[in-house]
């Protein structure tokens, strides 16, 4: 008998949170480990976030932390429940096939299974990165309790993407071919693609620019057309290979960051740069509590776990009125901005 998708993929994320933390936790020995925390779900499912932060020390004579990394959460959701008309409506744009009635008021039943990680680390120098791997389907309702209707609508999103405050090209370089080497195997399409949608989504209007330098972005994978893929143009369809690819680029993960980390983190840094990585972390807070969809429907999500959803802040940025950082285009500052400006084919 064939093992449900919501099975597997549950599986699968809590098997990848283990091996991302424990490749974290394996570079900095001495650092404190992460605080697993599982929880419970009261309208249904459960969870664990594993966070990483070194509390501050009453003692103002205290050396300041040295660890690696200075906030990091890598946080698993298992959830269910039921999805209300008006969201299913809205849904339906997207995925013509999950049944909508307007004269009813018949909720449906949701399974909705994800991994999401935003790591900080505390060296200027050494980027904030940014993933997400999901999946989410839409049951017929059933009478018995416990019991599992047919499936009516199912689709797979995600993505990774690099937010460094110091660009080094060979970071760029490295971060994106890991994910189109991890992309190719299912489709010539998808890093090209997922690419774009990347730098589309990570944009910040008010600013004019993006959050950081890119990487892949993508939803709605499923057996239905794709506003985004031709139908004319191979790619995975099918459940089981839009997992295949899901697992491909969640194994990248690592293979992706943690050289770039290891470059890094040891970099010789001044106040000065910190001052610049604490205001483009502002930038940070600005898309995430501003445009970020996964935050917003988390955060209007009833029952949500509200310090996972902010988990992806940084513990400290900085907002400074009409700051002239960055303004000398042959900075390393000005560097950073230029790219942030017009995004960059890194492969």
């Amino acid at each position: 008998m064939a093992v449900p998708m919501r099975q597997q993929v549950e599986e699968y994320i809590v098997g990848l949170q283990e091996k991302i933390v424990s490749a974290f936790e394996k570079l900095d020995p001495n650092a404190p480990s992460f605080k697993r925390d599982a929880w419970i779900r009261t309208q249904g499912g459960r969870g664990q976030s594993c966070v990483f932060a070194v509390p501050p020390s009453s003692d103002p004579n205290a050396a300041s932390a040295n660890t690696i990394l200075e906030k990091a959460g890598v946080n698993i959701s298992v959830v269910h429940g039921s999805l209300p008309p008006a969201a299913q409506k809205q849904m339906r744009a997207d995925h013509s096939n999950i049944p909508y009635d307007p004269n009813t008021e018949r909720s449906l039943p949701f399974f909705a299974a994800g991994l999401s990680l935003v790591i900080h680390p505390r060296n200027p120098h050494a980027p904030t990165v940014h993933a997400n791997w999901r999946y989410f389907e839409i049951t017929e309702p059933v009478e018995k309790e416990g019991e599992v209707g047919k499936v009516v609508a199912w689709w797979f999103g995600g993505g990774s993407d690099l937010t460094p405050s110091y660009l080094y090209e060979e970071d760029a370089i490295h971060f994106h071919k890991t994910l189109k080497d991890a992309c190719d195997p299912h489709g010539a399409s998808l890093y090209p693609t997922f690419k774009k949608w990347c730098d589309e989504y990570f944009y910040i209007p008010h600013r004019q620019e993006s959050r950081g330098i890119g990487g892949i972005f993508f939803d709605d994978l499923s057996d239905e057309p794709h506003k985004r893929l031709p139908d004319d143009v191979p790619r995975p369809k099918s459940p089981e290979e839009i997992f295949a690819f899901i697992k491909s680029i969640g194994d990248a993960f690592v293979p992706s960051y943690l050289p770039i980390l290891e470059r890094r983190y040891k970099t010789p840094s001044t106040p000065e740069e910190r001052r610049w990585q604490l205001l483009r972390r502002g930038r940070y807070v600005e898309f995430n509590l501003v445009y970020d969809r996964g935050t917003k429907f988390g955060l209007s999500t009833p029952g949500a776990r509200i310090e996972s959803i902010l988990m992806s802040l940084p513990e400290t940025a900085r907002w400074e009125y009409m700051s002239d950082m960055g303004s000398d285009e042959n900075s390393e500052e000005g560097k950073l901005l230029k790219v942030l400006k017009t995004p960059k084919a890194w492969v």
